[in-house]
């Protein structure tokens, strides 16, 4: 009886699939690609910290791996005056990375000038969640962040401080995407598993300390 029940209870473990996995390091621009290519554009450029992009042109980098779960670490150090951004969910059938992944804002705040927009601004989910609050550091300083894909629900974090929380796909998803710019990409968001990418904007930024693990058990094929 012992041996039946201690087979059953592994049966089930198994049904529920792998466990939630080991950090992946993504310090290596070998873990990336460019968006619809092979290999990491040269415009992407590793260093002793990480990795950079040190002239426009290149492209998004993305994961060679695809990710549904996840938590995401990394650091970022933009350009004055900088944008660029991180995404997650993305999938290659647009012609570019945001027309499908929801985008954590990279940017000098000071870009602004004196109209800030905080729905465009460092943290927030862009164009869809303004920051709780804004913790971003100085351009040429490094800045933090986490973000967390938990099924459909999303947090980002800034140098420990949450920057929003919101639920893919539910009916506020919906409304927001419908009143913004994202609207004219059907089934923009809706993906399940994607890419992580990283943006070419055009100006210099570095990445460091970047890591991934998923979270979900069954969820590790992605």
């Amino acid at each position: 009886m012992r041996n039946l029940l201690l087979a059953l209870a592994l049966g089930c473990a198994a049904c529920q699939g792998p466990t939630p996995g080991a950090w992946i390091d993504l310090t290596s621009t070998d873990a990336w690609r460019g968006y619809k290519q092979d290999a990491a554009p040269s415009q992407w450029v590793q260093d002793a910290d990480g990795f950079h992009l040190a002239a426009s042109g290149g492209g998004d980098l993305i994961t060679r791996e695809q990710f549904a779960s996840f938590e995401l670490e990394l650091d970022w150090r933009i350009s004055p005056m900088g944008n660029s951004g991180i995404m997650f969910h993305v999938s290659e059938d647009r012609s570019t990375t945001y027309m499908t992944g929801p985008e954590m804002q990279v940017l000098d705040n000071d870009l602004f000038g004196d109209d800030f927009q905080a729905l465009h601004s460092a943290g927030a989910d862009y164009a869809l969640h303004p920051p709780e609050t804004i913790s971003v550091h100085p351009a040429g300083e490094w800045n933090t962040v986490r973000i967390t894909v938990d099924g459909p629900r999303v947090e980002y974090w800034l140098n420990g401080a949450r920057q929003c929380a919101y639920e893919l796909w539910s009916e506020d998803w919906t409304a927001r995407v419908a009143a913004s710019k994202f609207s004219q990409w059907p089934g923009f968001g809706m993906n399940t598993a994607g890419h992580i990418a990283l943006q070419d904007h055009g100006n210099v930024v570095h990445y460091r300390n970047l890591r991934i693990r998923r979270t979900r058990r069954g969820n590790s094929a992605l």
